[in-house]
């Protein structure tokens, strides 16, 4: 839940602040290095770089090389996550990209290769960020020929089956839009269970997963595991239970190579404590036990010495439309120390800043505990942050365990800085922004203030605040996720405005902040709906969440005309004429929404999220879809992985090395005959 993803494409100047001092990050990073390597559909495809590699111990390379193997062993569970026919199809398709013997060259071919690209990318059948279906650009006759043409020993048979009978079995799945169309039905006018098809639930209703998880549940204890997290719920002679996912359970075939390659990295750890918690993840793969998930957090949150550092597990609940069931992810990475130093200035002022919020007093931690923060370079990305990448990352999720504990966050700076070498001169900025003064004002601060949000967010927003006494944390459900990132970016916006940030040496002045103020709402009202489809409503629940403060905004501010919608030859704008007036409109925003989540006021969430986060106005959509599709750009974005390689010498390792592939296709297929450890169906 705690995760915050890239949302826009603009061009940004590269100016970027650490305290007083600037940090030119050609000191760092390779300035020939090409970010760009393919577009298709409404995706690119990037490579970040990974400086100061060369700069780490062979102890560390090795350190890093065996937690990036056990951050691809995954793959196959989130691809089943995200639905119950994603590997079968995967493994049919590439079957057709390997031995297909037809014409190669044939326009309906290179559709098939778009829709193959697709799927990897989004890790399945359905949009990663829509989570709708999107269906081949193809037919199915075609389809069947390129079956007919291609090596039948490939495709994912079961015993005694026929590829024409799997067909009859996928062809549905795959090209019928009325057949489970959505992985995460959010209609609360539907039984949102059964209408999903993320590989959650089998054969139950929303009502009876609801029922099952509340007889769990102790409403005294201080302390509960996330009950769900890590289980698929199925009921089987009219009896629901849970299937775990561990070693001995469910995708047990993938464990056991990420419990293989955590126990080589033991033998490496930087320090005991590290030592500590990759021993207590092992333990928690072998059990599936979510008390010991917890004892894992706690450590992890606690290890702070460590310049290695990665995420590995069950962690977000985007995709579970009930707001329980987790993702498999993984982020291997290590310590940027000149940028860090930023994050440690709030993280080190974290009291300040929860003392000073305009949320309620009963709301607020009266002691703030482990709120640390860093920013790190990214070495390795797996399962749901692969091939799209969140820019950063606050965990641990539990609320007892941050409010006891603390909690870690992260920004991804060298994911951020690849965005925005690749979106230099796109000419989306130019487009959208409301004259030349805000687009040579994003141009000059837009990177400080971009990276200086997500420190905020991340660092202090998602740390901030705490349930009344006998809230649950799921009290929310399914608008939990929309809600807590509406209350991190709050706080982020609303004190990236405050003179602390000039006073810390984080900011040169505060005309970095209105960079921020710009570039938001023009997202939040405009920019992002390019990434929706004409006719459909906001779905995902960070866009959810943007749109929802900036129209909210717009509204309360109505009558001092803080963000003025402009009409100019024909196209629309939005300026913000008071930016003082729009912090102050932020600070009450948050305070709400801060009370919300506290006291679980789930009705009130329900309707600040449908008034204000959900509807598309119809016209303006049009209208920026129109304009958009001028520009030729993609509005979504992935990355490849670097190729972390292992160099031995008589069974030892001798050095570990770093390349950057720049073949999409090749790094997917070399996953997949590599790291594919699953059966067709789970």
């Amino acid at each position: 839940m705690i995760k915050l993803k890239i949302s826009l494409i603009v061009t940004m100047g590269m100016i970027l602040f650490s305290c007083n001092n600037p940090v030119d990050k050609s000191e760092t990073q390779d300035n020939s290095f090409d970010f760009f390597v393919e577009q298709f559909a409404d995706i690119r495809i990037l490579r970040y770089h990974v400086p100061e590699f060369e700069k780490l111990t062979l102890k560390q390379k090795e350190l890093l090389y065996y937690l990036s193997q056990a951050a691809l062993c995954g793959r196959d569970i989130f691809f089943d996550q995200n639905g119950k026919y994603n590997l079968a199809i995967r493994r049919v398709l590439e079957n057709i990209y390997k031995t297909y013997s037809g014409d190669r060259t044939a326009e309906d071919f290179k559709n098939f290769e778009v829709y193959l690209k697709r799927v990897w990318f989004s890790n399945g059948i359905y949009h990663h960020y829509s989570t709708d279906k999107f269906l081949p650009g193809i037919s199915t006759d075609y389809f069947m020929h390129l079956v007919q043409h291609s090596d039948s020993s490939g495709f994912p048979l079961k015993a005694g089956q026929q590829p024409g009978n799997l067909m009859q079995e996928l062809i549905p799945v795959m090209f019928d839009a009325e057949v489970m169309p959505k992985k995460v039905c959010q209609d609360t006018d539907k039984d949102i269970v059964a209408g999903s098809a993320v590989n959650f639930y089998h054969n139950v209703s929303q009502q009876e997963v609801e029922q099952f998880y509340e007889k769990m549940k102790n409403p005294e204890d201080p302390r509960p595991v996330s009950y769900g997290l890590n289980s698929k719920v199925v009921k089987e002679d009219g009896k629901v239970k849970e299937i775990i996912w561990k070693e001995d359970g469910m995708y047990t075939e993938a464990i056991e190579k990420i419990i293989f390659w955590l126990g080589k990295s033991l033998a490496v750890a930087e320090t005991p404590e590290q030592a500590s918690v990759i021993q207590k993840l092992i333990s928690y793969y072998k059990t599936g036990n979510l008390k010991t998930w917890d004892e894992y957090n706690v450590l992890w949150v606690n290890d702070l010495n460590s310049h290695i550092d990665f995420v590995n597990g069950f962690i977000e609940t985007y995709d579970d439309p009930l707001g329980l069931k987790a993702t498999w992810e993984a982020v291997v990475n290590f310590k940027d120390l000149k940028a860090t130093h930023r994050t440690e200035v709030l993280s080190s002022n974290a009291q300040w800043f929860e003392d000073n919020s305009p949320v309620a007093g009963e709301y607020k931690k009266s002691e703030v505990k482990g709120v640390t923060a860093k920013v790190i370079t990214v070495a390795q990305l797996g399962g749901a942050c692969y091939p799209a990448t969140p820019i950063g990352i606050n965990l641990p999720n539990a609320d007892w365990i941050r409010k006891e504990h603390g909690s870690k966050s992260v920004t991804m700076e060298n994911i951020t800085y690849a965005y925005d070498q690749a979106n230099q001169k796109t000419g989306m900025l130019e487009e959208f922004a409301s004259g030349e003064e805000e687009i040579e004002h994003v141009k000059k601060y837009g990177f400080l203030a971009g990276n200086l949000h997500v420190d905020l967010h991340e660092c202090l927003g998602h740390g901030s605040g705490q349930l009344k006494p006998g809230v649950a944390s799921d009290a929310l459900k399914n608008y939990m996720a929309p809600l807590e990132e509406t209350r991190a970016d709050l706080f982020a916006l609303y004190y990236i405005m405050d003179e602390k940030m000039v006073d810390l040496g984080l900011l040169p002045n505060l005309e970095v902040a209105k960079a921020e103020y710009m570039n938001y709402i023009r997202n939040g009202l405009m920019t992002q709906l390019t990434r929706i489809q004409p006719g459909k409503d906001i779905e995902q629940a960070h866009m959810r969440n943007r749109q929802l403060i900036s129209k909210w905004c717009m509204e309360k501010g109505k009558a001092d005309n803080v963000i003025e919608k402009i009409t100019r030859d024909g196209k629309t704008y939005f300026r913000i004429n008071n930016f003082e007036k729009l912090r102050s409109l932020f600070g009450e925003l948050l305070r709400e929404v801060q009370r919300i989540k506290s006291e679980g006021d789930y009705q009130a969430g329900k309707d600040l999220v449908e008034t204000y986060g959900v509807k598309v106005d119809r016209e303006l959509h049009r209208e920026v879809l129109e304009r958009y599709e001028k520009l030729n750009l993609a509005p979504y974005s992935g990355f490849l992985n670097p190729e972390i390689t292992a160099v031995e010498k008589d069974g030892t390792i001798i050095d570990v090395t770093i390349s950057y592939p720049d073949n999409y296709a090749e790094q997917m297929m070399f996953y997949s005959d590599n790291y594919s450890y699953l059966p067709d169906y789970n």
